[in-house]
């Protein structure tokens, strides 16, 4: 009996693959979570049809999303993004800066974003750190965040 079993993604599902691709997985995995969940339903010979037009509706969105992503990356490419956090009398920060703090910040600014596309080193100390925040598959910005002390 075979172990895995394939399966057409709906939905971007992290490492596995984006909607339309077919991919190998557990049998378990497949039965227990993506096909109870929606994110993927079983594979047919049938379904080539379906394969296609989910491709081309992905191909259509990407080439949207990436005029919008341009446009982002010319508003936060360089920008400073100021953060006030607690801190102590020996500048370190009484917990940690989050990616979520720093797409708040950028969404004040007029750009929103999700924090899982920011890559930055984890704060722990007021100063400037540099950060990135990818916008779409090919384009990324790169900006700097700066913790204060708040008063």
């Amino acid at each position: 009996m075979a172990k895995e079993t394939k399966v057409i993604l709906t939905t971007t599902v992290g490492e596995l693959g984006h909607s339309g691709d077919v991919v190998e997985v557990k049998r378990g995995y497949a039965r227990n979570y993506l096909i109870p969940q929606g994110l993927a339903f079983a594979w047919s010979k049938g379904a080539a049809a379906q394969i296609e037009q989910m491709k081309r509706a992905r191909r259509a969105a990407e080439l949207a999303t990436r005029e919008d992503a341009v446009a982002a990356k010319n508003v936060i490419e360089g920008s400073v993004v100021e953060i006030a956090a607690k801190v102590s009398e020996s500048g370190k920060l009484f917990g940690a800066v989050s990616a979520e703090a720093i797409a708040k910040a950028l969404a004040a600014k007029g750009s929103a974003v999700e924090a899982k596309a920011i890559n930055v080193e984890t704060i722990k100390t007021a100063g400037d750190f540099a950060a990135t925040v990818k916008l779409h598959p090919e384009i990324s910005a790169n900006f700097t965040v700066k913790v204060v002390a708040a008063e």
